[in-house]
């Protein structure tokens, strides 16, 4: 596999997409090395796996590496990166690697706005239960393991497809999952149209005997679904498709949902999740594993002990009888989906929001809309913009978003650096109360943190 090339060095290796890919090659034999400016959980388990990761960016990090493989996170003054081009050694970007590696497999992709990371999960915990044994590259850790990989014998291979840069039309699946398609990574495209070509075009890129898996819940999928010349599976919780859940029953954590297929009811599932937007990532499992001729008695199997993913609704502590929760949601849509789920679970308690905006690119174009997502906590607690390599926009901070929440819920307030949480926590949390800490940059560690200080 890739001929004479030996030892490969990740620029920026502590990413959750890039980490994943890492480990699967050095699974595979491959000498992996890499480098990243943050000690962050994935470099600390990269180096438990004998991965040699350097702190920071320096030009004799790459050693004598035969390609290079780069993050979209850095920019193309990075000093490695010029290094490696200076020597001519291949420079890759992450997408490109991930694709070479699906080219030696059938590829299944998932891709969307939301959801990606867990129907990713879904669908490895369904092959796995179907004896398919697959490979699984995800942008998330799962909760049993504490890894975003896993290496299997098969021929099929699952991956989750970025579409932040338009970088999945890279790959080349055999399947494609499309969960759902929305206004987001507006710094990017231009606006929603734009979307929707690019999830096109990644359609097109399904071989004739493959097939697309689609949510036709979403209004913006319908407009795939009126064009697309390829097999297609659609499901659905709250419209008409191929696959249909309904009956849907929520139960302390998790929820059971009949499933019928061609109008035929298969029969009901449980599982480990809560909330309707779980049900339909399970949907898209679903109706990956029949096409793959899985039974439906493998899929509830495979479902029925699903460990959950890291960061999505997680646990994190019980403190003087208040829970501590964290979530990766940085979308309004996704916020929502998670509040709605909690207020659902804890009808009676106090609801603590406890928000890190990501980008102020996402704050600019959507503060309308994150303005109407909280409406299931009962306090919001807003921190500065977590910039994720930004610039500041004059005019947006996490205090104007903060007050542009303010004229839709009753009970918001600004906490500056997303440090200060700890202390607002600690004076306000009463017994009783869920704390849920959300966020797609560094607000994780203040929830693990605020369970031994409150």
């Amino acid at each position: 596999m890739f001929g004479r090339v030996k030892r490969i060095h990740f620029i920026g290796i502590g990413g959750i997409g890039m980490s994943g890919i890492a480990l699967v090659l050095k699974n595979l034999g491959f000498k992996v090395t890499g480098s990243d400016i943050r000690a962050s959980d994935s470099v600390l388990m990269l180096r438990r796996q004998r991965i040699k990761v350097y702190r920071g960016h320096r030009p004799e990090n790459i050693g004598n590496a035969d390609v290079v493989v780069y993050t979209s996170a850095i920019g193309d003054d990075n000093i490695e990166l010029l290094a490696a081009r200076a020597r001519k050694i291949p420079a890759i970007p992450r997408a490109e690697m991930l694709a070479e590696l699906m080219r030696m497999k059938v590829g299944i992709a998932v891709t969307g706005t939301h959801g990606k990371t867990t129907t990713t999960s879904l669908i490895g915990a369904i092959l796995e239960a179907g004896g398919l044994d697959p490979t699984v590259v995800i942008g998330g850790r799962l909760m049993a393991t504490g890894e975003n990989y896993r290496l299997g014998e098969s021929e099929y291979m699952v991956v989750e497809a970025d579409e932040s840069d338009a970088s999945f039309l890279h790959l080349t699946p055999a399947f494609v999952v499309i969960t759902n398609i929305e206004r987001e990574h507006l710094d990017f495209y231009h606006d929603l149209d734009e979307i929707k070509s690019a999830f096109m075009k990644f359609v097109d890129r399904i071989p004739f005997w493959g097939s697309l898996i689609i949510n036709s819940d979403h209004p913006n999928n319908q407009a795939l679904i009126s064009v697309a010349k390829k097999r297609m599976i659609t499901y659905a919780l709250y419209n008409s498709g191929d696959l249909v859940g309904y009956d849907v029953n929520w139960s302390d954590w998790s929820t059971t949902f009949a499933v019928s297929y061609h109008g035929r009811r298969l029969g009901k599932i449980r599982i480990p999740l809560p909330g309707n937007h779980n049900v339909q990532n399970c949907l898209a499992a679903i109706a990956l594993g029949l096409e793959l001729g899985i039974s439906f008695t493998q899929i509830k199997k495979g479902l029925k002990d699903f460990p959950g993913v890291h960061r999505r609704m997680e646990k994190v502590g019980e403190v003087r009888g208040a829970l501590f929760f964290d979530d990766y949601g940085h979308h309004p849509t996704e916020i929502a989906a998670t509040l709605a789920t909690f207020r659902n679970r804890f009808k009676k308690n106090r609801i603590i929001a406890c928000f890190q905006p990501h980008r102020y690119t996402r704050v600019y174009h959507l503060i309308n809309s994150f303005a109407r997502s909280f409406y299931n906590a009962d306090v919001v607690l807003v921190t500065e913009i977590y910039p994720a390599g930004e610039k500041p926009i004059p005019g947006i901070s996490g205090k104007v978003l903060a007050q542009r929440l303010e004229s839709e819920h009753p009970d918001v307030r600004f906490v500056g650096d997303v440090r200060n949480l700890n202390k607002v926590i600690k004076g306000m949390v009463k017994p009783g109360d869920v704390v849920i800490t959300l966020g797609a940059g560094d607000i994780t560690s203040v929830a693990r943190r605020l369970c031994g200080m409150v």
